[in-house]
């Protein structure tokens, strides 16, 4: 098993920027793609961004192309996302995720962290 722990959400003005993190425990070789997704009110969970976690390929929804950066530091079994020119559209629970093999299907999630960007 794996477990993710996301941190770094919280207030933000529209423009501004924010960091989240998500560290992984446990079985943590077992992974092969570790990612992000979020969910706001009344609208359903949505992929935002993934890294594979040992070539560091990157893919990233077309809504935040340009402004989002995911990375991952390998040695603190850490992953980032860095958002940068936030809209109060990416107002939403950030969900950090991995997965065992490569698909549409995520084998592990985190608790997830708010995210609120005011306008």
């Amino acid at each position: 098993q794996v477990q993710l722990v996301e941190s770094g959400g919280g207030l933000v003005q529209a423009g501004g920027s924010l960091r989240l993190s998500c560290a992984a425990s446990g079985r943590t070789l077992s992974i092969y793609r570790m990612g992000w997704f979020r969910q706001a009110p009344g609208k359903e969970r949505e992929f935002v961004a993934a890294i594979s976690w040992s070539a560091g390929r990157t893919y990233y929804a077309d809504s935040v192309k340009g402004r989002f950066t995911i990375s991952r530091d390998n040695a603190k079994n850490t992953m980032y996302l860095q958002m940068s020119n936030l809209k109060p559209e990416d107002t939403a629970v950030y969900y950090c995720v991995g997965q065992i093999s490569f698909g549409p299907k995520w084998d592990y999630w985190g608790q997830g962290t708010q995210v609120t960007v005011s306008s």
